[in-house]
């Protein structure tokens, strides 16, 4: 097998529906070049991301949530509800030619996320797959890990979920600075989630990563595993041109509540 080629991009922090938009546009980019691409990023405010098919019309306090100043957007991919506040989101876009198929490419990812938090000084274990992955709910996503999901002291630390069409993939998720997951509880009506206190990076080294700091060491790990050390990713005009047209789905209501 060809020793693959990758890049890899932080930027800066920016509101939900850009985010989304970028990586779907890296996924297409990835469809047309046959490139891997590892994006680093946050968010320019608080915002709940929900899962592609997780029902939550009627079931969130959008007030609330607009007076708290944080946002609210429908990712592509999977999974179910993060709030995205003190922690650093992931993305890998790849061809599916190259990729294979759906488990083996996530346990391919899972891989490089385990070596670069190791390398941080985090003993993450890739919970055991004893159970089927949890369908789309109110419950949050770091409610419990599912099989092949990131766990620290056996307390999901990183979610994951990916997405595939027509021949790329988008793999995005979250890795938990510190505890706001527990605050979803108060965003949904009627607030009666009982939501466990998830893994967390200041709590597994005793100092906060920065996005840096966890960039630096997934590109170290791809150049471990993946046999070659990535190259850096400059947005260009195609990629910013084709996430500002994509914007306008993640922004538009009849997406976000679609369900």
């Amino acid at each position: 097998m060809s020793t693959p080629c990758w890049r890899l991009v932080v930027t800066p922090p920016a509101p939900g529906a850009e985010n989304m938009a970028l990586d779907e546009a890296l996924m297409e980019r990835a469809g047309a070049t046959g490139e891997w691409v590892m994006r680093v990023y946050s968010w320019l405010a608080p915002t709940v991301s929900l899962g592609r098919n997780q029902a939550a019309r009627g079931r969130y306090d959008v007030a609330r949530i607009g007076e708290l100043g944080y946002g609210i957007v429908r990712r592509p991919t999977g999974g179910r509800a993060i709030l995205h506040a003190r922690e650093i989101t992931y993305s890998v876009t790849a061809p599916v030619v190259d990729a294979g198929d759906l488990m083996p490419s996530y346990f391919r990812i899972n891989e490089l996320l385990v070596d670069a938090l190791r390398a941080l000084g985090v003993e993450a274990e890739v919970a055991a797959p004893t159970e089927r992955s949890t369908a789309p709910s109110m419950a949050p996503c770091f409610d419990h890990p599912s099989a092949g999901e990131l766990t620290f002291g056996g307390r999901k630390l990183a979610g994951s979920a990916q997405w595939r069409s027509n021949g790329a993939l988008l793999q995005h998720g979250s890795i938990l600075i510190a505890d706001d997951q527990t605050e979803l509880a108060s965003l949904t009506i009627g607030g009666g989630l009982s939501i466990p206190a998830p893994a967390t990076l200041d709590e597994a080294l005793g100092w906060t990563p920065q996005v840096r700091d966890v960039s630096e060491a997934l590109g170290d790990a791809i150049a471990s595993l993946e046999g070659t050390p990535p190259s850096e990713l400059e947005i260009d005009g195609d990629l910013r041109a084709r996430t500002t047209a994509l914007v306008v789905r993640y922004t538009d209501d009849q997406w976000t509540w679609r369900r």
